[in-house]
């Protein structure tokens, strides 16, 4: 289900691997088993141009498992090589991720490896492969959001320079938001926990960057969007509640508090493909508390005096909050719209190979 495909090598009889892989479901439909001898007949070209035909390979030389791995490498696949014995060490070394038995392993296996398994229980790799699928996937999220985030107030400043405007955010407002309504959220993201499709999804791809699949076109429209929404509440802080347009203290205000509480709302986001509800709201107390002290913080610099006058903030009408609220909530009706007509992060990857030495 993970997309990663087993292949037993060992030293037994071709016979009796072929029968023990059956049972396992590793020898399926049209595998092959093929022997160390078949494989001296056969050149590395060949090999590696047949090599997912065969799923068991028997009576196998130290030489031979280093070559079944790097045809699996010359095909661009992952190769992970478990293995315990002082034979099993070129190949170990040659794998991508060399996997050794902790109890059971010889030191030269140990010393060949990238990873042990202190338990020496081959389920052991499918838990090591699901916490980092998960490291992966919130760092991603991190980068994501930070990036969109950034974009979303470069924007702010930088439309409004063009126009001719008065600075929508004051340096110590624009400090305020890369401190805390950028750097919790992302902190709680960074621990978010491991969704429960991670080992039902393919394998990225080694070639694949850390912004494909259609990551970094979401970045810059989430961005754009984050930075249009602050700008509109300039505008209309601006335009409609400023008594002093050359001086838009409440414009500046609200462009704060959009700015601030959209990046909080679209942290939310950032947590799956799937829609935040069939995640679960709850499922992350850390981020809910992280968006929590957010929202406070940022209420207290614009509600509480003396923070107010640090910030060079005013005070908030009904009216004006109400706006601020409509127009911090955007970017999670947006994505979650487009979530819902299916256009979000869709990915087509191809599966990776897993070499299981026994």
């Amino acid at each position: 289900e993970a997309g990663i495909r087993p292949v037993m090598i060992t030293g037994d009889h071709a016979a009796t691997a072929s029968a023990i892989a059956r049972d396992l479901g590793i020898l399926t439909g049209d595998g092959k088993a093929i022997t160390g001898a078949e494989l001296d007949r056969m050149d590395q070209t060949e090999l590696v141009k047949n090599i997912y035909q065969y799923q068991v390979f028997a009576r196998v030389s130290p030489e031979h498992k280093v070559r079944i791995v790097r045809a699996f490498q010359k095909r661009g696949e992952v190769v992970a090589m478990t293995g315990d014995g002082v034979n099993d060490a070129p190949a170990l070394k040659a794998a991508d991720i060399g996997c050794a038995m902790g109890l059971s392993g010889t030191d030269v296996a140990k010393a060949a490896a990238d990873l042990i398994l202190t338990d020496d229980n081959f389920a052991t790799i499918v838990a090591a492969v699901r916490e980092g699928r998960g490291i992966y996937s919130n760092i991603k999220k991190t980068i994501h959001f930070l990036i969109s985030c950034n974009i979303g107030e470069i924007l702010t400043i930088f439309v409004s320079f063009l126009l001719g405007l008065p600075t929508p955010l004051l340096a110590i407002q624009l400090l305020w938001v890369n401190l805390v309504t950028d750097s919790l959220p992302a902190l709680a993201l960074g621990v978010d926990p491991i969704g429960g499709d991670v080992m039902k999804r393919p394998p990225a791809p080694r070639t694949e960057g850390v912004f494909s699949g259609g990551m970094g076109y979401h970045i810059a429209v989430e961005g754009c969007l984050i930075g249009a929404l602050s700008l509109l509440a300039y505008s209309i802080g601006r335009v409609f509640f400023d008594p002093d347009p050359s001086s838009p203290v409440i414009g500046r205000t609200m462009a704060f508090a959009v700015l601030s509480l959209s990046q909080v709302v679209h942290t939310f986001n950032m947590r799956s493909q799937s829609s935040v509800l069939r995640v679960g709201l709850l499922s992350n107390k850390k981020l809910l508390g992280a968006a929590a002290a957010c929202i406070v913080l940022q209420l207290g610099v614009i509600i509480v005096a003396p923070l107010a006058q640090v910030f060079k903030t005013a005070q908030l009408s009904q009216t004006q909050w109400g706006i601020v609220a409509a127009l911090a909530v955007v970017p999670l009706v947006v994505v979650e719209l487009e979530k819902l007509l299916g256009g979000y992060g869709k990915k087509l990857r191809r599966p990776q190979a897993a070499l299981d030495n026994r």
